[in-house]
């Protein structure tokens, strides 16, 4: 907006040299990001979980919502420019955010549509249809009041508070980061939470509904501290004018199409007729800008892949550091993390080092550098998930079926599988693991124990897994083919365990508060579903007293049965037989591909805005910065378009072809940049105000002349 000041308030209270007014700013900003941060963090696996998407369908909503979230700061820089004023949008659209947070709350809860009770929503598109309208109303809120907020805080200082203004907004993107960080801490933490009336689920109630309260506790303040503020009246939008100046150049250009018009230094110079020469010397600074703003979406379609694709390869790692369990969705602290470690070491350590090396390090390079090391963080993020995917069990092809031995009994046993397809020899209480048959294939089973033999006729249907328990008992060989019903790994580091009752006498059985019911001597449980890394009392209760014992840490996405064998002086002896291995890649390995991408981030998005700064001019920022958040929406749509255009079915291969167009883009930029010319806005300024002074000097000296010719006549 203008440079001109329209104050409408009264000398401003102080506190330490700076407006009162700007304290009830930066608590606002820092409640409005937690508010934030802290629903996206956890947005991809409410969608996966509780709405029941796939991989990427939620992969696709939460990059449509983040790139709306993008494109509505225009919306509100005009509303808040043309209409309203800064603080009547700041405070309306609060109200919208608010109300959007409130409403994704609601939607995720589970009892909301659950009248069976079994735990699960009865009727999803209620809450979908809940939770879409939320995030629409959010990205309007927060989009809206993204570019007012900054400024309105810059429109708190006097002329002379040069150095408190650039202070302040230090301390602004201080606040940023201190939200972000303190809600991707916290609102995972709330989401593992077991929550519900009727049933416990994820409490994603509780992980949306504790950024709505601060995002109302951010309005409070803001209103709080209305009588304080500098409020600056509305001056019209920069963006209308350099959008009004393009579009008449256009069309006069295209009017005087004719070779018989003389072509003009540039196609801008077409508005010579109705815009200012300024205007249009500053708009043809911007254009050169906004023209190197063409590859940057790249960047961020990567860039934002952090709380949809990481979060969802995070759900196949371990999460145990010791005594802490990481959730899938805290892996996103290590960005801000890094942010507030690493911009002071690459400002005060790289980058002299740097010019110690006479390198010429400028802006557009910086920019570069930070796109090939995003590219390279998708290379080490592929080769984390190669190394997932070989610890993936392998589920039978159609066709095929799987099946596992468990030896019940104190005798050594053997199983073949006919006609002559396979023999397994068990000792006493061992398991196998899976072993793949073509489902036409396999027709009998013989079980040899001692001196007795058992043939098991069998039909499976196909793509199924199966366990068969075999004892050899006094009375003869008992062989039961049980059929386990598990197709995929269990999500979100949940383990699946099931019991098989091996005791001559019919038990209940209790694991934690989960019941399995009583259990028939040589029965199987179905499986139930556990939070993983914890260990739970296993109780059995038979016509004997209760035995118990403390089960082992079965680790994070496991399924076990557990073979339940005697229970001696009140403790049970039971065997751990292995149906899926835990989560065995450490979440940890995920911190490279963060460390690489968050120096990408570093490099890049800090230089950006500064490059774009220097290469305008001052009034022309909100154009710039419209721009530059245009390249996030952008970037995220992007994501959309390759993941749903690419058909890749391994998730490493869609890392590498990320990487792969990244860097193709970079050297896209690269090119760009090399002939790209640097200029001095403020040079180009004063040259225009000389020529504008002569004009004035001149006119005047033309109107002295006409006096003195009057009064001589």
């Amino acid at each position: 907006s203008s440079e001109l000041m329209l104050s409408v308030s009264c000398p401003q209270p102080s506190c330490f040299g700076y407006p009162l007014s700007i304290f009830f700013i930066v608590i606002n900003e820092f409640c409005e990001r937690f508010s934030y941060y802290g629903m996206r963090a956890v947005l991809v696996l409410y969608f996966k979980y509780f709405l029941q998407w796939d991989d990427n369908l939620s992969t696709a909503i939460y990059h449509t919502f983040v790139a709306l979230c993008y494109l509505t700061p225009i919306l509100g820089a005009l509303i808040a420019d043309s209409w309203l004023g800064k603080f009547k949008t700041i405070v309306s659209l609060s109200i919208v955010y608010t109300i959007g947070q409130a409403v994704m709350s609601v939607s995720s809860i589970n009892d909301l549509t659950d009248h069976n009770r079994d735990g699960s929503p009865d009727n999803v598109p209620v809450h979908i249809a809940l939770s879409m309208i939320g995030l629409i109303l959010i990205a309007l809120g927060t989009g809206g009041i993204k570019p007012c907020v900054s400024a309105f805080g810059g429109d708190q200082f006097e002329d002379d508070q040069e150095k408190q203004r650039t202070r302040f907004f230090s301390i602004f993107y201080l606040s940023i980061n201190a939200g972000s960080l303190l809600s991707t801490i916290v609102t995972p933490i709330l989401r593992a939470q077991e929550c519900g009336i009727h049933s416990k689920q994820r409490c994603y109630p509780l992980a949306f509904g504790v950024p709505a309260a601060l995002m109302a506790v951010s309005l409070v303040v803001f209103v709080i501290g209305s009588r304080m503020y500098k409020k600056v009246q509305p001056q019209g939008n920069i963006m209308v004018q350099v959008s009004k100046c393009i579009g008449f150049a256009i069309k006069n250009r295209f009017r005087h199409r004719s070779k018989e018009f003389p072509k003009r230094e540039h196609w801008l110079d077409w508005a010579s007729e109705k815009y200012d020469k300024r205007l249009i010397a500053q708009t043809k600074m911007v254009l050169k800008v906004l023209f190197l703003y063409i590859p940057l979406p790249m960047f961020w379609a990567l860039f934002d892949q952090q709380g949809s694709r990481w979060t969802l390869q995070a759900t196949t790692m371990d999460g145990n550091f010791g005594s802490i369990q990481i959730q899938p969705d805290q892996m996103q602290t290590v960005n801000p993390i890094l942010i507030v470690i690493m911009v002071p070491v690459v400002d005060g350590v790289v980058y002299p080092l740097i010019k110690k090396c006479r390198i010429n390090f400028t802006p557009l390079r910086k920019i570069t550098v930070g796109m090939f090391l995003a590219s390279l963080a998708f290379v080490a993020a592929a080769l984390v998930q190669v190394q997932i995917d070989k610890t993936l069990p392998v589920f039978p092809a159609a066709g095929q079926s799987q099946i596992k031995i468990i030896n019940l009994g104190t005798d050594g046993v053997t199983v073949q599988f006919e006609p002559q397809l396979q023999s397994v020899n068990l000792t006493s209480m061992e398991s196998t693991s899976y072993m793949t048959f073509e489902t036409s294939q396999l027709q009998s089973l013989n079980v040899i124990s001692g001196n007795k033999t058992t043939t098991k006729v069998i039909t499976l249907s196909g793509e199924n897994r199966h366990t068969l328990e075999v004892k050899n008992t006094a009375t003869g060989i008992v062989a039961e083919l049980l059929l386990d019903n598990v197709t995929s790994k269990p999500e979100e580091g949940n383990n699946l365990i099931r019991f098989i009752n091996n005791l001559p006498d019919t038990v209940n059985v209790t694991m934690g508060d989960t019941s399995f019911g009583r259990l028939m001597s040589l029965s199987a449980s179905s499986y139930k579903l556990f939070p993983g890394g914890r260990k739970d009392t296993i109780m059995v209760i038979g016509n004997t007293t209760p035995c118990s014992v403390t089960s082992e840490a079965l680790g994070f996405g496991s399924a076990y049965t557990i073979v339940i064998d005697s229970c001696t002086a009140e403790t049970l002896n039971v065997t751990y037989s292995e149906d899926i291995p835990p989560n065995t890649i450490h979440m940890a390995w995920q911190i490279p591909q963060y460390f690489i991408l968050t120096c990408a981030e570093v490099v890049f998005s800090v230089t950006g805005l500064e490059f774009s700064y220097s290469q305008a001019p001052s009034n022309m920022k909100a154009v710039l910065q419209a721009g530059w958040l245009l390249t996030v929406a952008v970037g995220n749509i992007i994501v959309l378009i390759v993941a749903g255009a690419s058909k890749l079915s391994e998730q490493w291969a869609e890392y590498v072809l990320f990487a792969a167009l990244l860097l193709a883009v970079c050297i896209i930029f690269a090119v760009m940049a090399y002939f790209y010319t640097y200029i001095d806005p403020n040079a180009i300024e004063a040259q225009l105000d000389e020529e504008e002074n002569k004009q004035v000097k001149k006119n005047q000296d033309v109107y002295e002349k006409q006096d003195e010719a009057v009064s001589r006549m």
